[in-house]
């Protein structure tokens, strides 16, 4: 019966996790740029009390073993790194990434961080930052008096503006995007942030259109692609999970009470 409690304890445990998991994905319902995750179990160590192929005392052979199972513990949280659905915007400094691909910025301390995130702003000396004040990288500067009608990006990440009194645009910078082999592996910073890890692999750098990463819009911004429904369904499995695993507790709690009033 101690079993009983402990196996089922790693269930309530496991589900509250799964619970907490949904809960993150509900709140960032519409964070620009969001990736849900999902939860992946594994089961935990078996008790053998005998083993598989083992011969009885009469020389037969056992075509099954007996093993009982210690659990379920949590072994991974995948981020899923589907398109959102784009959402335009009035901002001409917004942009989206419609494919593979995420933006790089960088951070206080010098190092690269990146996002889907690309509600941009521009600061006080005219560069390109985040809502955050974080630089993108390449680092681009909106010249003095061009306003942000006269502000262009286009598809293969190419930013041009139209200068006072000029009648042809000038380019004045360029978006490069990152890829990974494993965005999964990319560490969560916060802030719509992720940071390359030696899961993720080393950042592949390209210029959008090319060698597979995505096209840019103007204008957009990408939502988060949690899906409502999907997560409301996960939901209500979770907390059901979780009352059927409690009730197991609670029948062995009710077994062991049996078994100790034996001698009264």
């Amino acid at each position: 019966m101690v079993r009983t409690l402990t196996t089922a304890a790693t269930g309530m445990q496991a589900q509250q996790f799964y619970m907490d998991n949904i809960s993150n994905n509900l709140s960032n319902l519409h964070t620009v740029g969001f990736k849900r995750t999902k939860v992946e179990f594994q089961d935990l160590m078996y008790q053998a009390i005998r083993e598989p192929g083992v011969r009885n005392f009469e020389g037969g052979m056992a075509p099954a073993g007996i093993e009982v199972g210690l659990g379920v513990r949590s072994s991974s949280t995948n981020r899923i790194f589907e398109q959102g659905a784009p959402e335009q915007t009035s901002n001409p400094y917004d942009v989206a990434i419609f494919g593979e691909g995420m933006f790089q910025i960088m951070l206080p301390d010098g190092s690269t961080a990146y996002t889907r995130d690309g509600t941009f702003k521009v600061s006080s000396d005219g560069s390109l930052v985040t809502s955050s004040g974080f630089f993108v990288l390449p680092q681009v500067a909106i010249p003095e008096g061009v306003s942000g009608d006269n502000v262009m990006i286009s598809g293969d990440g190419r930013i041009s503006v139209l200068m006072p009194g000029d009648i042809n645009t000038t380019e004045i910078g360029q978006f490069e995007l990152a890829r990974f082999i494993n965005p999964s592996g990319l560490r969560a910073l916060g802030g719509n942030l992720f940071g390359a890890t030696d899961a993720s692999g080393a950042p592949i750098i390209s210029t959008p259109t090319e060698d597979g990463a995505g096209a840019l819009q103007q204008r957009y911004i990408e939502s988060s692609n949690v899906n409502l429904v999907d997560e409301m369904v996960n939901m209500i499995g979770a907390q059901r999970a979780y009352e059927i695993v409690a009730k197991a507790i609670q029948a062995g709690e009710e077994m062991l009470q049996v078994a100790n009033n034996l001698k009264r």
